[in-house]
């Protein structure tokens, strides 16, 4: 699991209109140091010029750091060779051998066609001046970076060829010489063996990707950012940002990857400006722990997000990730339908859970084979293995807003979350009739009944607006202030709402304070709402969620850290998701390709999620609690 976060002082690079170079836009930067002094290379494109063609000209600006700002702007690379005259582009730097490389796309032709757009580099000593360029690529291409370090004794490049002739191919080269690296020589033949050297990122014919920052050399394997893009041949293209691992001695070889994006358009400098809704890697950089990456922001500003490197790079690995995700039990499912028990004889799902002394109780829904969902009980002493588990279910449907309303249609009560406050067990759920929207109804009953299986439970009162589909609803364990603090879950998004008090007969939810909702192109970017019932940490409340992607339809798992004192704010949200269905009974069932948890436990350093495996089954799986917490409180996403 990682945490992607923005820079607060995004965007870094802006637009000078006082500065005719780059009045228009600044954009896609990449690092560079000089002893103790750090460089932002980027693209600036000019204001317009009615008198010439093309209208606007690209060259490349570099500017100093200053804390987080970027002053002393200047013109680094401009148009000087007949193969340049129309532009130079989204620099890619790297410090070779004593040396400056920066390798940019020259546009070489107007109006812009791939037979002009071609890779380049300038090389500097000093980054005060360029002592020498060269055309490197005699065909299409673009993003060209050099690696840090040779490998196996090799200068190593990595770029896009066919960019704007598609379908593109993402390449590496290696050379025995860095001259070679421009010498037209070295690329006769390439082309017709260019699958010998290309690496697929794309997990469809659709996409396309395109290298994004030089990579980064880590002891598990080189670390590239990339963009990527779905849809790309369409109008509904949607930019993200994705990392890979590659072998440190074998860079085609693809040690680990990103699942999807892990940054898409969010924020409005990233929806609006020169192209909307684009961000595109350009650089990253490494101090201690922190990776930061640098992206163009709707090809006008330059921006940067951080990431701990660590976790990354942990998440990617196949010998470390395990340990950063979600383990499943080995014997799961541990809950399966009883074909004698006609209540539960179709499916149990989606679990509450709630551990008492050293039993751990699972509130599990039930579907009988009418498609009557009650709630049934279960226990645990170890968190994995079922010690017991009643014969009748502890709670039916008894009121008219959860009574079948159409004759085998699914109704009754759904998805329980359980939360213990005082004395009493309080359990939410979806109250359905199979006709009106679904709501969020609560019930309680005491501790000591309970536990005596006198399930007693009060008169169910529906806690969410009239007329409005509201689900996934829980009470935290724990007054905020002097109030109760209410997860439910409107259409896509996860809100909340306070209340003076646990009487739902006087008090219901009337708010919908948004908390969190879809990233559209990401896992989660279609629908989100709660797991169970947050954790409370010294660092904030632990909240997991479920999501549902766009091209799947997958349900998986995230966590966010809400604030202790006010949990609608969010302080950190998982870029990847930390669970997602892998096994048979995770994938095959009354829904497909869903896990889904509606309950959790902390038990010394572990955290068990329970949760319903293709809505037919129940499983479990576990994770250190210290994990996600390392990651969602990393020091880059509070030091600003």
């Amino acid at each position: 699991m990682f945490v992607v976060k923005r820079s607060a002082h995004n965007p870094i690079l802006t637009p000078n209109h006082e500065q005719f170079w780059e009045g228009s836009a600044a954009f896609n930067p990449t690092p560079a140091v000089k002893g103790r002094k750090k460089y932002l290379l980027y693209r600036a494109l000019s204001t317009p010029d009615v008198l010439r063609e093309p209208k606007q000209l690209s060259t490349i600006g570099i500017a100093e750091a200053s804390g987080k700002q970027y002053i002393h702007h200047r013109q680094f690379i401009t148009p000087e060779e007949e193969w340049e005259k129309f532009g130079c582009e989204d620099p890619r730097t790297t410090y070779f051998e004593g040396l400056y490389y920066t390798f940019y796309t020259a546009l070489g032709s107007f109006p812009f066609g791939a037979g002009g757009i071609k890779c380049a580099v300038a090389i500097s000593k000093d980054l005060e001046s360029v002592t020498e360029r060269h055309l490197v690529t005699p065909f299409n291409a673009k993003a060209m970076s050099l690696f840090p370090d040779t490998i196996n004794g090799k200068v190593t490049v990595i770029f896009s060829a066919h960019t704007d002739a598609p379908p593109a191919k993402m390449c590496i080269r290696q050379f025995d010489r860095i001259e070679e690296v421009w010498d037209p020589k070295s690329w006769e033949g390439f082309e017709a063996n260019i699958d010998t050297y290309s690496i697929d990122l794309r997990r469809l014919d659709s996409e396309h990707v395109e290298v994004g920052a030089s990579p980064i050399k880590t002891k598990y394997g080189w670390l590239m950012i990339y963009s990527h893009v779905q849809n790309y041949f369409s109008e509904e293209k949607i930019f993200g940002i994705e990392a890979v691992l590659l072998d440190l001695h074998d860079p085609r070889r693809v040690i680990g990857r990103t699942k999807g994006p892990m940054l898409v358009p969010e924020e409005p400098y990233e929806h609006v400006g020169m192209v909307s809704n684009i961000v595109f890697p350009s650089g990253a950089s490494v101090e201690g722990d922190t990776l930061s990456i640098y992206y163009g922001a709707a090809d006008s500003t330059g921006c940067v997000a951080e990431v701990s490197l660590a976790d990354l790079v942990g998440s990617l690995h196949p010998d470390l990730a395990p340990t950063r995700h979600l383990k499943r039990f080995f014997k799961n499912p541990i809950l399966t339908p009883i074909k004698e028990h006609s209540w539960e004889e179709q499916a149990v799902l989606n679990p509450g859970a709630l551990k008492i002394k050293k039993t751990t109780y699972l509130f599990y829904r039930a579907i009988a084979g009418d498609n009557t969902s009650t709630i049934g009980l279960a226990t645990t002493l170890d968190g994995y293995n079922i010690t017991s588990r009643l014969s009748d279910p502890i709670y039916t449907p008894r009121t008219p807003y959860e009574m079948k309303k159409v004759e085998g249609g699914n109704s009754g009560c759904e998805d329980p979350r359980v939360s213990k406050i005082g004395d009493r067990i309080y359990m939410c759920y979806t109250a359905f009739d199979g006709i009106g929207p679904p709501r969020v109804a609560a019930t309680s009953i005491s501790e000591k009944d309970f536990l005596s299986n006198n399930f007693n439970w009060t008169t169910p009162e529906l806690i969410t607006p009239l007329a409005v589909d509201d689900k996934d609803g829980c009470i935290l364990p724990e007054k905020t202030g002097n109030r109760y603090f209410v997860l439910h879950r409107i259409g896509t998004d996860i809100c909340g709402d306070y209340l003076p008090s646990l009487e739902f007969e006087k008090h219901q939810v009337n708010k919908c304070i948004r908390i969190l909702g879809p990233r559209p192109g990401m896992w989660d970017g279609v629908k989100t709402g709660i797991a169970g019932p947050p954790i409370k940490t010294k660092k904030g409340w632990l909240l997991l969620y479920h999501a549902i992607s766009k091209e799947h339809h997958t349900y998986r798992v995230g966590a966010v850290l809400l604030d202790l004192e006010d949990p609608t704010i969010v302080l950190a949200r998982s870029s990847d998701p930390i669970f997602e269905p892998e096994e048979e009974y995770e994938k095959v069932g009354v829904v497909n390709r869903v896990v889904f948890p509606c309950g959790m436990v902390e038990e010394g350093k572990t955290l068990y999620v329970y949760y319903g495996g293709a809505d037919k089954v129940v499983g479990v799986a576990t994770i250190e609690t210290k994990v996600l917490l390392d990651a969602l409180t990393r020091d880059y996403l509070k030091k600003e």
